[in-house]
């Protein structure tokens, strides 16, 4: 357990393989969802539901990888 006082840091990191559009597809999300198509995949981020999205995106599995780092605190 982590005593009163002592900060112990962590990193992690989250990685998604894909290439870019020549075309900009869809209007959902930001930045460059609406280029980016994930590796096995035919449509751009932009063109996802946000669900679909968010379950593959790097933010989500880094943030898998922190979660299961915290229980072995």
């Amino acid at each position: 357990s982590l005593k009163s006082g002592f900060k112990k840091t962590t990193t992690v990191t989250g990685e998604i393989k894909g290439y870019i559009s020549h075309k900009i597809l869809g209007n959902r999300g930001f930045g460059y969802d609406p280029i980016f198509i994930p590796h096995n995949m035919s449509i751009t981020f932009g063109q996802m539901s946000k669900r679909k999205k968010i379950k593959m995106d790097h933010r989500h599995i880094a943030f898998k990888k922190l979660k299961k780092k915290i229980k072995t605190l």
